[in-house]
Parts: C-alpha cells; structure tokens; sequence
C-alpha cells in the first residue's frame, strides 16, 4: 500500500507546477556539478541527488526523515551516491569537504537560518559553492489563506541576500517563475502580458522564489534558462482524468445515464441507416 502523500516533500508520483519548479532548479546545478563533491541537503525522497550522481564525482544526499532516507537509499544506488540522517543544521560531515552545496527549499522549514548557513559554510571546501532556493516571501505568502503549514520562517529578496552576505563575499540572486513553463533570470527580468485588446509591460514583476548562488571566489556564470514543461503538464492532466474517473461521483453518474447513452446511440444509428 503506498503511502499518503504529506504535501511537505515532493516525490516522483506529483506531477504539477511544483515538479517543474523543483526539476528546473536541478537542471541548472546539474552543469555546476560536473565532476564535483556535491551535498544535497534536505535531499527529501532523493530524485535530486540522483540526477546530481550521473555528472558529480560523488553525491551525498542528507534529509531529517529516516524513514525518507531509507527508500531513498533503496531506490537509488549508485555508486557514487549515499544518504544520510541528519538535520540541515548538524551535518554529519568533515569541513572543508564539499564542492558544491545544493538545497532547494530547506531554510523556510527552519527558524535558525543562520544555523544551518554556518554548517554549509562549514563543509565547503574554500572558494565552494552554495545553491540555496527559498519562497519569496512576498509573493509566496502575501495573501490570507497562502500560508504553508510546514513553512517556519519565509525570507525576502532583501533579508536572503542579507543572510547569506553575513557568510560569503560573493553573492548573487537568480528569479524564478511558474508559468506553463518553469523559468530562471537574473533579477533584471521585462515581463510582457496582454491580449489582443492590450499589452502590458512590467519591469518589477516579483518572483515566487530565490535561487541563490553563494561562495568567497568570483561565481560562475549562470545563463538565464527555461525549462518545458508541456509533458509534465500533459501528465498532470491525465493524472486529473485518472482521478475524476475513478471517483464514486462518475461512476455512479456513467451507471445511471448509461441507458440513456444505449438509446442514443440506437436512434443515431436507425438514422444513418434511413
């Protein structure tokens, strides 16, 4: 029997918007992690540090959950990937043993950030990169009834970027939207909207999250992308389809007009054959 899903981690059986937010940011690290010692924190059920071990020298996957870490490790197993318990502000790892630090949506969950920033500064090696996602604040959760349950403290763009500031020299904010399509800019972003009738311009559209990239040496250069997500919203369609078929509301609706369908059908073909 498969387990009920919680809504706090995103696993291979969800497909929505949220898929191609979360499928878009690993395929952007994916190229920084080329042949390095990569620490996926806050791993959750593990696809990410999967796709991170076919391009990385090795990948450890961290998450706070044993129970999440014990399939993840029966479900991907390759040799240069391991999982680990522990939680995103002790991680049970040497200093100054890490090239590239990802964590996609990890330090809302907490109310020390500061705690879990020092330990990702701890374990990179000197001149090591931190990517770190979070929700816009102002945008995720500005409006009465958007609030996250499991969400303990959102940041903005302004206290991110102070945060991180406080533990790397270099640092710079990437802006990330759901559209049909999941797509990451710099934060000079021109969006265009309208129809026929009238076209808008906005120079100042907010973000719903932050993708941050954090280190003391100069930061590689990230190229604004986007990410398709037509297949995944073709998918999310049929699961729908699946859905609303299966319910007891359709069933018992196609068992009562099914006679009248019968009939129907009848009378249409008595009149193709006059």
């Amino acid at each position: 029997m498969a387990k009920e899903w919680t809504g706090e981690r995103l696993e291979t059986n969800i497909w929505g918007e949220t898929t191609a937010e979360h499928l878009h940011r690993y395929a952007m690290a994916l190229e920084l992690a080329k042949n390095k010692t990569i620490l996926d924190l806050a791993c959750g059920e593990g696809y990410g540090a999967h796709l991170l071990s076919k391009t990385a020298a090795s990948v450890t996957g961290i998450d706070i959950d044993i129970n999440t870490i014990d399939r993840a490790a029966k479900k991907y197993t390759a040799s240069n990937l391991k999982f680990l318990t522990a939680p995103a502000t002790a991680i049970p790892l040497q200093e100054n043993s890490i090239d590239v630090v990802i964590s996609f949506e990890t330090i809302e969950h907490l109310s020390d950030h500061d705690a879990m920033i020092k330990e990702c500064k701890r374990v990179l090696k000197p001149g090591g990169l931190l990517i770190i996602s979070t929700p816009n604040k102002d945008k995720y959760s500005g409006k009465p009834g958007q609030q996250n349950p499991f969400h303990l403290k959102e940041l903005s763009g302004d206290e991110f970027r102070t945060l991180l500031r406080k533990y790397f020299t270099q640092v710079q904010l990437l802006n990330q939207y759901a559209l049909y399509s999941s797509l990451i800019t710099d934060e000079n972003l021109i969006e265009h909207s309208g129809d026929f009738n009238e076209l808008n311009t906005d120079t100042n559209s907010p973000p719903l999250y932050f993708i941050a990239l954090a280190s003391d040496e100069k930061l590689p250069d990230v190229k604004q992308s986007i990410f398709n997500a037509a297949s995944i919203a073709n998918k999310a369609l049929e699961e729908k389809e699946k859905a609303i078929k299966s319910s007891a509301g359709y069933k018992t609706g196609h068992f009562i007009l099914s006679p009248f369908k019968f009939i129907k059908n009848l009378f249409a073909g008595k009149k193709k054959k006059a």
